[in-house]
């Protein structure tokens, strides 16, 4: 018996169709354990240079592959050593069974697409509906990236989206890292192609920790539903990004990943430098963020709502959002009954 999917409901699934970061390259010396919408998982770099991510629970006892080790194109278990294949998954090694010709044929694990960019590793937990994100804006430019701690956030990826790219917030969030700021904000220039949502605005030099940078352009690009980045475009200094990933850990909690990049020529301040100030200003959003409710956004309807002129961008990200719901899951696509999300 099936029933007509919840607008929330299809926001989850829908997610399970899109590209997460699960992983910082960096971190890949060793495997790494992630959660995605509820599902485990273990991360990990092969002998040939491959980033893998697989189901973290090992068929035989239940271990976590997180606590394994790598042997060349493969995983073991850390409990009874079963090695598994990263290519495919499949049970190639079992080191208690004297003849290996009868390793269980159904012994195997779930392999993931892998996409390693932005100095993060990307998956998605079912067929994605679009490749990998890769920004018209900085095609063709040579960018350093440098990953940050990654953030936990109480809220759902659409929430932390809004918030990265929110301008109305400035004044009262982050007088200490941007200084003081209008509290009007000027028409905003915001155009929306299919999933993707671009903004310009001008960012004045002002008194913060960015004042010596003198003014810039910042162009704002999020893509639904969880890519938000910040290209800024200084007069005299050349180019920075600021971007944000959060990854739904569950459908109302995020583990934020980020990260800064220079360009080759820019001529400010290093990435250490950058990820530094950055970091001020997330830092100042969290705990604004997690008193947030719903904690995700309302896309059945149930809360009211107002808008005013400066939230053009989050009107447009929500359309884009519900595209993505329209392309991945169709509106009236039909779902198990007794499996509604929790409230």
């Amino acid at each position: 018996m099936t029933n007509k999917m919840t607008q929330r409901e299809r926001a989850e699934a829908a997610m399970r169709r899109q590209w997460f970061p699960v992983a910082r390259s960096v971190d890949l010396a060793t495997p790494q354990s992630a959660t995605l919408l509820g599902q485990r998982l273990v991360v990990y770099r092969t002998e040939s240079g491959q980033a893998v991510v697989q189901d973290a629970r090992c068929p035989h006892r239940g271990a976590d592959f997180a606590l394994g080790k790598v042997h060349g194109e493969s995983i073991a278990c850390p409990y009874h050593g079963w090695r598994f294949a990263a290519e495919d998954g499949k049970c190639s090694h079992i080191p208690s069974l004297e003849d290996q010709c009868k390793i269980p044929p159904q012994a195997s694990i779930k392999t993931y697409p892998v996409v390693e960019r932005f100095a993060h590793i990307w998956t998605a937990l079912e067929d994605p509906i679009q490749p990998m994100y890769d920004p018209v804006q900085w095609q063709g430019l040579e960018f350093e990236w440098l990953a940050a701690e990654p953030l936990l956030s109480p809220t759902g990826v659409a929430v932390a989206v809004e918030n990265f790219r929110d301008v109305a917030h400035f004044p009262f969030v982050h007088e200490v890292s941007m200084g003081p700021t209008p509290h009007v904000v000027e028409p905003l220039k915001v155009s929306r192609e299919g999933l993707d949502i671009i903004m310009q605005r001008p960012l004045h030099a002002g008194e913060g920790e960015w004042a010596n940078d003198g003014d810039c352009l910042m162009y704002y690009h999020c893509a639904a539903p969880g890519f938000s980045s910040i290209t800024y475009d200084y007069e005299r200094l050349g180019k920075r990004i600021v971007a944000g990933f959060p990854s739904p850990v569950a459908y109302d909690d995020v583990k934020i990943f980020w990260g800064v990049a220079n360009h080759r020529e820019f001529k400010g301040a290093d990435l250490a430098e950058n990820l530094r100030i950055e970091e001020m200003v997330y830092l100042e959003d969290m705990p604004i963020a997690a008193g947030i409710f719903p904690r995700e956004i309302d896309w059945d309807g149930i809360f009211v709502e107002h808008s005013v002129p400066a939230d053009l961008f989050t009107l447009n990200y929500r359309r884009a959002f519900r595209a993505f719901m329209d392309l991945a899951v169709p509106e009236g696509t039909q779902g198990p009954v007794g499996q509604r999300s929790p409230a």
